[in-house]
């Protein structure tokens, strides 16, 4: 990088700086927005382009350089709005904004689509002062697409890389780009989805923190769905604080989703349950059986050492407990069923330039071009377009009864008050399914790593609306181990 002051920032402090240190710093006048966004577009062109290519933004915002000098203004005349101001974010290409950026879930057959306006979580980062840096690469169709599509691949963007180990050790789905970038520094921190394991599966995949929050604590409209009942966008972060920062910036109540009015406590400050001593007193239940299973002998162990860890900084730990319904077979009906009724309403709103107005649609665009939209193959879809899209069949109803039942008053809640737990610990995202029917909360910390350098992430899930609980469990756990370590890159000399 040229530039004098920026180029001995730009790999050694800007990687590993939290949201906090960078808002310092532009607060004591040693760097502006402007000077991060152009910081951040160095790293994306030096590692996500060229080095590794770990290809995880798909575009950048052709404003972003004004709306930082913009904010860089505004701070010197009237103050920072608080602590997001000027700090660049990056969002997953399923969150609609309404500026020049595209919205396509990672496919082709949305490569042109712009959408009329932000979504909730784009228009409450913009007010809270966050400078909406570019798109983030995904698994197509939020990986609901076919059965073997492989985590991190779109056809609009290709494969996403695990800067741990690019090509070796997987990158996690389906926000696959929002991890990487994350981790490999190329934005302050990254705004994922998830219907079930799409945040917490590329955090833990990643060594960054992942929140997963209750369905209805963050709004759905504006992004491309799979299930209503599922859905959420979530904050992924170097650090537990970061995190809470942005959680704390996403929870309005908003009138046009009626999930947020299922909140009890809207506009809560996260921040306030980030105390070091947070632990001591909480009572935590390991789901052994069985997710254990799942993994390797040294990534099992990493797990002991963590609930040792616990056990150390005050927590009564529960050492197996047994998550009712666990280990039994659950369908994925409420998920085939929903996404065409979801998608379609989604579709019939986009621009009249934009052909595709129906899963059908989309079907028959990627038969058109097989060779390029289906190396993957588009079974999901076929399977969701089977349905009538009312969400009338006896299937989808006794499944989606079911699934609440046994997610909730039968499963995580029983087993919770059996053992009065504040929270239930499960490994990586093994554990992810579950709370997903629930539409629970759940968040994820780095835990070490293989001695391959594998990163390896300990996740934490309460009951709904809970997410002050687990970010104290997190914080407390992260203060007491600080695990996180960034990635070695392979560096490439980039022309400034």
């Amino acid at each position: 990088m040229n530039h004098p002051k920026l180029s001995g920032l730009v790999d050694d402090w800007l990687p590993n700086a939290t949201i906090e240190e960078l808002q310092a710093a532009m607060e004591n006048g040693e760097v502006t927005s402007k000077e991060l966004v152009l910081m951040y577009l160095h790293r994306i062109s030096k590692y996500d382009k060229n080095g590794p290519k770990l290809n995880a933004v798909l575009e950048v915002n052709p404003d972003a350089v004004f709306i930082a000098e913009a904010l860089d203004l505004e701070r010197d005349q009237s103050g920072a709005r608080g602590p997001l101001h000027g700090i660049p974010i990056l969002l997953k290409d399923n969150i609609d904004t309404g500026d020049m950026m595209h919205t396509s879930a990672g496919s082709l057959a949305l490569e042109h689509h712009v959408a009329a306006e932000d979504s909730a979580v784009a228009s409450q980062l913009r007010k809270a002062g966050a400078v909406i840096l570019g798109k983030t690469n995904m698994t197509e169709w939020a990986n609901f697409m076919t059965e073997k599509m492989p985590n991190g691949y779109s056809s609009r963007g290709g494969q996403v890389l695990n800067p741990y180990g690019p090509g070796q050790f997987d990158v996690g789905g389906s926000s696959s780009g929002s991890g990487t970038a994350v981790a490999a520094g190329l934005a302050a921190a990254a705004i994922g989805t998830e219907t079930s394991g799409s945040i917490l599966s590329p955090a833990s995949s990643n060594s960054i923190v992942g929140i997963k929050p209750t369905v209805g604590l963050i709004s759905r409209r504006g992004i491309i769905p799979i299930s209503f009942s599922q859905d959420t966008a979530g904050p992924m972060t170097k650090s537990v604080t970061d995190a809470a920062i942005l959680l704390s910036a996403m929870t309005e109540t908003d009138e046009k989703d009626i999930a947020t009015k299922t909140n009890p406590t809207p506009g809560i400050s996260y921040t306030s349950f980030l105390l070091k001593e947070g632990l001591n007193g909480m009572r935590i239940g390991v789901a052994r059986d069985p997710y254990f299973t799942y993994f390797s002998d040294e990534e099992a162990l990493l797990m002991e050492e963590a609930i040792a860890s616990l056990r150390e900084q005050g927590a009564e730990v529960i050492g197996s407990i047994d998550i009712p319904f666990a280990k039994e077979e659950w369908d994925y009906h409420t998920l085939f069923y929903e996404f065409k009724p979801s998608l379609n309403t989604y579709l019939r709103n986009t621009s009249s330039t934009v052909p595709i107005k129906s899963l059908q649609d989309l079907i028959a665009f990627n038969k058109k071009d097989s060779s390029t939209m289906l190396k993957h193959n588009q079974t999901v879809l076929e399977e969701s377009d089977k349905h009538s899209g009312t969400l009338t069949e006896e299937e989808y109803l006794s499944s989606r009864e079911k699934d609440l039942y046994r997610s909730r008053e039968g499963g995580l809640d029983a087993v919770m008050e059996e053992h009065t737990l504040d929270a239930i610990l499960t490994p990586n995202n093994f554990g992810a399914g579950i709370p997903a029917k629930a539409g629970y909360p759940s968040i994820t910390v780095p835990a070490g790593y293989t001695e391959q350098g594998k990163p390896v992430g300990v996740t934490f899930t309460a009951r709904a609306f809970e997410e002050s609980t687990l970010i104290q469990i997190a914080y407390g756990y992260e203060q007491a181990t600080k695990l996180r370590k960034a990635p070695t890159l392979q560096k490439t000399e980039v022309k400034s």
